[in-house]
């Protein structure tokens, strides 16, 4: 089974798990607080993904890391994780489970890619133009990559909006190349 199916159905068992005993908000602030613990520690995240150590020595670890900072439920997945020996799709499990809460919420996250940062009012008029669209509220996360030379492109789920300069000139390029085929 893929990485991708096995992190979307323990996220999902985890976020059913939340919903039915009332404790969504807590276990969205424990599942926040284990993603910045992996990313602050590369040992934790090299630990995960270790084949060497032993499955029940991982579980007893983690609990030991997380036994009183987190809610006993949290700890029973992390628990559950080790023993299935799923605990190196940890970081995966965590990040489908924030986009299965954002999606329960109405929330879509946008991937932005421009060359510059944008002014808050470009910000605003592609937020609202964005949730015009999707009728959802939007989320938007920015890189920059000096490669789309002006413009932006913007990802929401499997759509892609190419407003760049490049994809501009791409298609400028086949045009004229396509016109200049033709005559020959």
């Amino acid at each position: 089974m893929s990485q991708v199916r096995i992190a979307y159905r323990y996220a999902q068992a985890l976020m059913s798990a939340a919903e039915e005993s009332k404790q969504i908000d807590a276990i969205v602030a424990d599942v926040e607080l284990l993603r910045k613990t992996i990313q602050a520690s590369r040992e934790l995240f090299l630990f995960l993904k270790s084949p060497i150590i032993k499955r029940e020595k991982k579980r007893d670890i983690l609990k030991k890391l997380f036994e009183k900072k987190v809610q006993p439920m949290a700890v029973e997945f992390l628990e559950l994780l080790a023993e299935k020996g799923r605990e190196e799709v940890l970081p995966e499990i965590i990040n489908e489970f924030f986009r299965l809460h954002d999606e329960r919420r109405g929330v879509v996250n946008v991937q932005v890619v421009g060359a510059a940062d944008f002014t808050r009012e470009q910000t605003q008029t592609l937020e609202r133009k964005l949730a015009a669209y999707t009728k959802k509220t939007v989320k938007l996360a920015f890189n920059i990559d000096k490669e789309v030379r002006g413009g932006f492109v913007a990802q929401v789920g499997d759509t892609v909006f190419d407003g760049s300069v490049k994809r501009q000139l791409e298609l400028m390029r086949q045009r004229f190349a396509e016109g200049t085929a033709g005559q020959r």
